[in-house]
């Protein structure tokens, strides 16, 4: 390929940094190749660094280590209850044949270290083919010392994941933190996590150190790719896909303060994360666009995806659904909005239900957040349900706390004072301030508070589940997810539809090469992450399925690329 009119040239042009584009630039530089990878926002790490981190790989090298097996049987006869006749089953079997060897792979060749939970539902464990564990990784804990000068490059985790400003926690550091009064092994747990963020801050770091979930693996792979001499440039978007005269994609124009145009001698790689943050491609394809919020990155607004439809390539339109749900509140001050997700940490606890505008439940509120937002959906065309409303007393508030705002002894002053937090007196007073009939209200606090004694849900059998239960309070009986709602004051939070990502992407081969219209792979140009179709079709079978797929294609890429041969043969 002739570079005359390219300013520089790789190997391998790789367009956005989070999981998928890093995997496929570390597979591609692994094998000799020349890569950069080039991101529009001023820090690495995309939706990865601000995600849960988890990522589903069946029959994973660490399942063993955890007690549990796999077989392919299993993991497809789930797959084929829980997603349905959507998903391609050709990529569905590349995804399964490859995700173990990309786990391999990255924990041989790069900083990744992943492991299995020993307890972890599918999000349809009653499903046949479903695992209790194991399927799902998680990237270990981090040392955020080890980035060096590249640490305030990655992107900052979401509020929710940090504690006094700049400390990441996970659940057990969270439990830690609110019992280190009463539990001496608990203190030593909350006593070490805080004597290790102060000397963080003493000595120059912007935050904690200490990374885990999505931050320590997008930390993970960053410091891999500053190891392997990837070129990494911030700041730097791309205008434009490069063809050459055989129609083949040979590199990329950048813009900028600086445009130019770089060669791709083996491919570009699309990898920018879908388009949740693009307000006219949500009203194209998102039910509600218009009160919709996303969890995911501001930069993420379906670059990769006009690219590739600037060269004739196909976005698939038979998905279950275009994103991938989760319901949201959003905290308005001086003008800011701040959206926090309800995943794991609220709703699924005893004494709390959901309410629609009738003031009638319409949901298992323990279902997943995916799940969750999809019965808002369905709901809303026969009763108003967007915003639902989440109903709580003063009891768990302060042992669970509610979205934005955080369990006793964090003051709730500012958030009542936003409008975010409603309190009321009594039930009746609470639905007044809320705008749904109070007598309904009050007779679906008295029907949840009655079967929070028995134990039993007969209406949406919440807590029935291996995965509600999982995600409730192990300490509550008879059922972890019901408890009563009979303290005062009662409290109400207002949640929305919302995603973190989009689910509707470029069509692709099992080599991830992107489609053209004509169903025949456009040359030189992959896809992985967020910018591919989901592998799911719209639907959420269990932890980690987004990032899964994301490594494991990203990594099928990479590998493809480097082998010419491989490249021939998937032809």
């Amino acid at each position: 390929m002739s570079e005359q009119g390219f300013e520089e040239s790789f190997d391998v042009v790789v367009v956005g940094s989070g999981a998928g584009g890093m995997a496929a630039a570390l597979t591609a530089r692994a094998a000799g190749l020349s890569v950069l990878v080039v991101e529009k926002t001023d820090v690495f790490g995309g939706s990865t660094a601000v995600s849960g981190g988890a990522v589903w790989i069946p029959d994973n090298p660490h399942m063993a280590g955890v007690g549990h097996t796999d077989s392919r049987e299993a993991v497809t006869t789930y797959l084929a209850r829980a997603v349905g006749n959507r998903a391609r089953s050709d990529l569905m079997t590349a995804f399964l044949d490859h995700g173990p060897e990309m786990v391999r792979f990255l924990e041989a060749n790069t900083a990744v270290k992943l492991a299995a939970r020993t307890y972890s539902p599918d999000y349809k464990p009653e499903l046949e083919g479903a695992s209790f564990g194991g399927r799902t990784l998680d990237p270990v804990e981090f040392d955020g010392r080890r980035l060096g000068r590249w640490f305030d490059a990655l992107r900052r985790p979401i509020p929710q994941f940090l504690a006094a400003g700049g400390m990441m926690v996970n659940r057990k550091d969270i439990d830690a933190l609110l019992g280190m009064a009463r539990d001496r092994g608990k203190a030593r747990h909350a006593g070490g996590l805080l004597a290790r963020y102060v000397r963080d801050r003493l000595t120059g770091w912007s935050r904690g150190t200490r990374l885990l979930m999505g931050n320590a693996l997008a930390a993970m792979l960053l410091k891999s790719a500053v190891d392997a001499g990837i070129d990494l440039r911030r700041n730097t978007s791309v205008e434009a896909l490069v063809r050459g005269p055989s129609g083949r994609i040979v590199g990329v124009r950048l813009g900028g303060s600086q445009p130019r145009t770089i060669a791709a001698r083996r491919a570009v790689v699309l990898a920018t994360g879908g388009f949740p943050q693009s307000a006219t491609r949500r009203a194209e394809m998102l039910p509600h666009a218009s009160v919709h919020r996303s969890m995911a990155p501001a930069g993420n607004t379906g670059d990769g995806l006009s690219l590739a439809l600037s060269v004739g390539a196909a976005v698939e339109t038979e998905n279950v659904g275009p994103a991938l749900w989760a319901p949201v509140s959003v905290l308005t001050e001086n003008g800011r909005e701040t959206v926090f997700p309800h995943l794991i940490m609220d709703r699924q606890k005893p004494g709390l239900v959901a309410v629609n505008s009738a003031g009638r439940r319409f949901v298992n509120e323990a279902t997943s957040y995916h799940d969750f937002v999809a019965a808002m959906h369905r709901a809303h065309t026969d009763v108003p349900c967007i915003p639902a409303w989440l109903i709580v007393d003063r009891p768990f508030l302060r042992r669970y706390g509610l979205g934005a705002v955080r369990p006793a002894p964090y003051p709730i002053g500012r958030y009542r004072k936003a409008g975010y937090l409603i309190e009321a007196p009594t039930i009746a007073a609470l639905a007044a301030r809320i705008g749904v009939p109070a007598d309904a209200l009050a007779e679906t606090v008295a029907q949840m508070n009655a079967a929070a004694v028995a134990g039993v849900d007969p209406l949406f059998q919440r807590g029935q589940s291996a995965y509600d239960r999982y995600l409730g309070d192990p300490a509550h009986g008879p059922n972890p997810c019901l408890g009563p709602i009979a303290t005062p004051p009662f409290y109400a939070v207002a949640v929305w539809p919302g995603d973190i990502g989009t689910a509707a992407g470029l069509k692709v081969d099992t080599a991830a090469r992107v489609l053209g219209a004509d169903g025949r792979p456009i040359d030189g140009l992959y896809a992985c992450g967020n910018d591919m179709n989901s592998i799911m079709a719209g639907t959420y079978p269990a932890a980690g399925i987004t990032l899964g797929p994301a490594l494991t294609f990203g990594y099928i890429a990479g590998r493809t690329i480097a082998d010419a041969d491989a490249v021939d043969a998937a032809a």
